[in-house]
């Protein structure tokens, strides 16, 4: 009778584990431009406890995005200031920096201090952003600029690329920087086979297929936990992209925040807003 009762037991807990595996925490993220909503990654299991901790006890009710740069990320959640603690008392958390998470349009990841005085890259506890950023060319990401900018001004010391130099100095003084990244990677191949060096990025097909469709801001990666993803209402953070905002990237009508969570069905939210879990896939 005991062993049975214990098998039983066995039985309904091994049940309740599975019951909360099929569920998840979903954020709602209110806004004068409308809902955002987000989900976010078991594998950054700190910084996903401490969202939920913080808009459960409404914290995050009365912030703003206060930073927003269009074609970049919108920045907001400064818990820390709207509760009058100072800077030097902010608390932070452990990187959770993961390489299957990276800045692809709609990531939402953390806000940190820069590496000179955390070179842990400890993120912030409450700040956080969502990324915008841009639509790239495979020739774009595959490319180490800052290798290659060296190398080209190698190549254009060759006696045989004065012309080239010549183009290199006149967009130059004309300020026309594009033109230069462009000029730039149209001579990468030429410039690797003719000093026998690669200046070249290992990135992932995936990275790729992200990067050339849908966008992001790649130069993040590796920097910042990337913790979590919006599954609907990007368009409303496009629309806090489109604030006006003074010097300091602080949109000049605020745009504040408050922060619902709701358990629900991963089915549910894979039906209601067309996100689709890994392990679904």
């Amino acid at each position: 009778m005991r062993k049975l009762k214990v098998i039983l037991l066995s039985l309904l807990l091994v049940s309740s584990f599975a019951c909360a595996g099929n569920k998840d925490y979903v954020a709602t993220i209110e806004t004068k431009h409308g809902k955002i909503i987000a989900i976010f990654f078991d594998d950054t299991p700190v910084h996903k406890s401490n969202f939920i901790a913080l808009a459960e006890k409404g914290r995050f009710d009365s912030t703003e995005f206060h930073r927003v740069m269009k074609g970049f990320m919108a920045q907001g959640g400064d818990v820390f200031t709207k509760e009058k603690l100072p800077p030097a008392d902010w608390p932070t958390l452990p990187a959770e920096i993961n390489s299957k998470h990276f800045h692809k349009r709609g990531m939402i990841a953390a806000a940190r201090q820069p590496d000179g005085i955390n070179p842990e890259k400890r993120s912030n506890g409450s700040q956080f952003y969502i990324v915008l950023g841009k639509v790239y060319s495979e020739e774009e990401l595959l490319v180490n600029m800052s290798s290659l900018q060296s190398a080209f001004m190698k190549y254009i010391q060759l006696g045989s690329q004065e012309e080239l130099k010549n183009e290199y100095i006149r967009l130059y003084d004309a300020e026309k920087f594009d033109s230069l990244t462009t000029l730039l990677i149209s001579k990468r191949k030429e410039i690797e086979e003719s000093l026998n060096i690669k200046v070249t990025k290992d990135i992932t097909p995936e990275r790729i297929e992200a990067y050339t469709t849908i966008g992001g801001t790649p130069h993040l990666d590796g920097e910042y936990t990337v913790f979590g993803q919006v599954i609907q209402g990007m368009d409303v953070v496009d629309k806090i992209a489109e604030e006006q905002t003074d010097f300091r990237d602080k949109p000049i009508s605020p745009v504040f925040m408050s922060v619902t969570i709701e358990k629900m069905p991963k089915k549910k939210i894979e039906k209601q807003y067309g996100f689709s879990y890994p392990e679904s896939k």
